[in-house]
């Protein structure tokens, strides 16, 4: 049986593995690299920006060229938020040069673990399980010129298909199956990173300390969700009081804000 892959305990688990690690980069973004010290919940001094960056997982490659990120994230999906976290990143490089250059290459890969919760700046419903920003310019052919290299992914295991290149699928099956499917779980373990990954988060292996910190993860995840649902509903109900007082009607009330009529008449 699996533990899953988006509670942040198992998640380190697994990617701080450097075979996990260097395998995963090398199928999302097509480079080989070796790292290092893999560190978790990385943050930068000074750092950039008036937002405190905390990622989950950050790696140098020994030559100093390349800097890998990845992010787990289940509840938030602002995507402001994480080119912000992005630019800062690769601003951060910037901070103790002598010039205006920038020598490394900065790759952030953000594993989202659950469905997306809004659409694009046009209203039109994101289901895309891998979506791509690059910083390279294109010319008017539409070629593109490789002048920076840094690049934002995002993964999204709840869109994967059958035609979902088998470097993503690997991976994408391995968090869906992990999380919705742990005790009969179907995975690529010819993936030397995947096989890697599975054997620890099996959860029969996990020693006693691990289980304490993924419950307590767990745990705390239930807790902001619920934190969370209580302040949208207040805010709900601060919304539905004002327009109370404008003299709409409940049954309009209702349908703008989704509460009930019964919560209506008790504000």
């Amino acid at each position: 049986m699996l533990a899953p892959l988006d509670n942040g305990t198992i998640f380190k688990t697994a990617f701080t593995d450097k075979i996990v690690f260097t395998q995963f980069v090398k199928d999302i973004l097509g480079i080989n690299i070796e790292v290092g010290k893999i560190e978790t919940e990385k943050k930068f001094e000074p750092r950039a920006g008036n937002i405190d960056i905390s990622l989950d997982i950050f790696a140098e490659s020994i030559d100093h060229r390349v800097i890998i990120e990845i992010q787990r994230i289940d509840y938030d999906y602002n995507f402001d938020r994480f080119l912000h976290y992005f630019t800062m990143a690769i601003a951060q490089q910037q901070q103790s040069a002598l010039e205006y250059k920038i020598d490394k290459t900065v790759y952030t890969i953000v594993v989202l673990t659950a469905p997306y919760k809004l659409d694009d700046k046009n209203q039109r419903t994101i289901r895309d399980e891998v979506l791509i920003t690059s910083m390279d310019p294109r010319n008017l052919a539409d070629r593109v010129i490789p002048i920076y290299g840094h690049k934002l992914v995002f993964l999204n295991h709840h869109y994967r298909n059958d035609n979902t290149p088998g470097n993503y699928r690997d991976w994408l099956d391995l968090f869906y199956e992990s999380i919705h499917n742990p005790g009969n779980y179907k995975v690529n373990l010819k993936n030397k990173g995947v096989k890697k990954a599975v054997e620890l988060i099996d959860y029969d292996k996990l020693d006693p300390a691990t289980v304490h910190l993924m419950k307590v993860d767990a745990q705390r995840k239930v807790t902001y969700r619920l934190d969370l649902e209580e302040g949208i509903k207040k805010e709900k109900k601060e919304i539905a009081m004002k327009m109370k007082k404008k003299g709409m009607d409940n049954a309009l009330i209702s349908e703008m804000t989704g509460l009930s009529k019964e919560e209506i008449e008790n504000l």
